[in-house]
């Protein structure tokens, strides 16, 4: 089988992790955690970077830094993972679900002030498929109502809105290095903090709740428990391991775009024929080809075309259950608006494995033939 997804390794990744070992510092915070948290500072262009575990692990994050406490909303969209509605949750909040827009099915911002009520504290867009949403009329409407923005970038590292980097213009943002990702160290994620008076106590928040960063600055005599916190932080092994990625991660994204626009060019003619639509980038922002998908006409052409290609040889996958519809998301949260292009658009949504290695040229016959006789046998 064509796998969905292979991790890619740069050939550095083993050499810095002997370094690290060698460096006699195998828990969190050494000398490659540093020369991380330096580079996305510097790429992102944030106030302070602070890797995590995972992006799961910066959202909760958020949530504290926001101080959610029970009972207040969040608004977010239904289409994302379930960790983007968890953060909030385990503070007691309640996530209030938007619908998403049409074309690159982000947070519709237009549907976004109708959702907040007394009770709102944040707003987080997630920028599906490294796309950014509409930061400048979301960033309004927060500064409108008083309310932060927490970016969900888990899939957005190295994209772009109006220039300016993802996951930079909220107050918060969050990576993710999940092993699908572009970036990867198995598991990890990094917190970007753009206000930067949140960044000290970020900064407790990941070490368990205590200063001990502070402690290590030489700012004060001794560490203590301070705050609420958790252990947040990725070990050094895992640090070590994004670093060589974090180095390539320009080459990385160039060699992914090229395997993007392959299937892009090559799906123009099945799209001209309405059997399909393919992801559409405004013009304002630029991606990260972190994925590729299609729209097709019903889910029960996606399952036949999915069932097909996995007969040929070639594995693709659909994405989300919307979370308005999941119990959790039922028991937990509530909607704010209808949710047509939710319900509908996580029906018929098909990606196509994208990796560096990837065979995309078997990818994209295969696809093609099984699209192809799917849509003629229906039509």
């Amino acid at each position: 089988m064509e796998p969905f997804n292979r991790p890619y390794m740069t050939g550095r990744e083993f050499v810095y992790i002997a370094e690290a070992y060698a460096n006699g510092v195998l828990a969190g915070d050494g000398a490659f955690t540093k020369k991380c948290h330096e580079l996305l500072a510097q790429q992102i262009g944030c106030a302070k970077a602070l890797l995590t575990h995972s992006c799961t692990a910066a959202l909760e994050m958020s949530a504290m830094l926001a101080d959610v406490t029970p009972g207040d909303e969040v608004i977010m969209p239904s289409y994302t993972f379930a960790s983007t509605a968890n953060a909030f949750v385990l503070r007691g909040g309640v996530p209030v679900f938007v619908d998403i827009r049409p074309d690159t099915l982000n947070l519709d911002e237009t549907l976004v002030e109708a959702a907040i009520t007394a009770r709102t504290k944040a707003i987080v867009p997630v920028h599906y498929a490294g796309v950014g949403c509409e930061m400048d009329e979301l960033m309004g409407i927060a500064q409108r109502h008083g309310l932060k923005v927490i970016e969900d970038a888990a899939q957005a590292y190295g994209s772009t809105y109006r220039g300016r980097p993802l996951g930079s213009i909220g107050e918060l943002g969050c990576l993710s290095f999940h092993e699908t990702k572009n970036v990867i160290s198995g598991e990890g994620g990094a917190l970007l903090i753009n206000d930067a008076t949140l960044a000290e106590r970020a900064e407790i928040i990941r070490e368990k709740g205590t200063n001990r960063s502070a402690f290590f600055r030489g700012q004060v005599d001794k560490y203590t428990w301070v705050d609420a916190g958790s252990s947040y932080l990725p070990g050094e092994l895992i640090a070590a391991f994004l670093w060589a990625q974090l180095q390539q991660g320009e080459d990385i994204t160039r060699r992914r775009l090229g395997i993007w626009q392959h299937y892009y060019d090559g799906l123009a003619t099945l799209e001209e024929r309405g059997w399909l639509r393919r992801p559409i980038v405004p013009a304002h922002c630029t991606h990260n080809a972190h994925m590729f998908y299609v729209l097709l006409p019903s889910l029960a052409t996606r399952q036949e075309v999915i069932r097909r290609m996995r007969e040929a040889g070639v594995s693709p996958v659909f994405h989300y259950v919307p979370l308005h519809s999941s119990p959790a998301g039922r028991r937990f949260g509530r909607t704010a608006t209808p949710m047509p292009h939710t319900d509908s658009l996580s029906d018929r949504l098909l990606r196509l494995p994208l990796w560096i290695g990837v065979d995309r040229d078997l990818v994209l016959r295969t696809f093609i033939d099984a699209c192809t006789a799917v849509c003629n046998t229906s039509s």
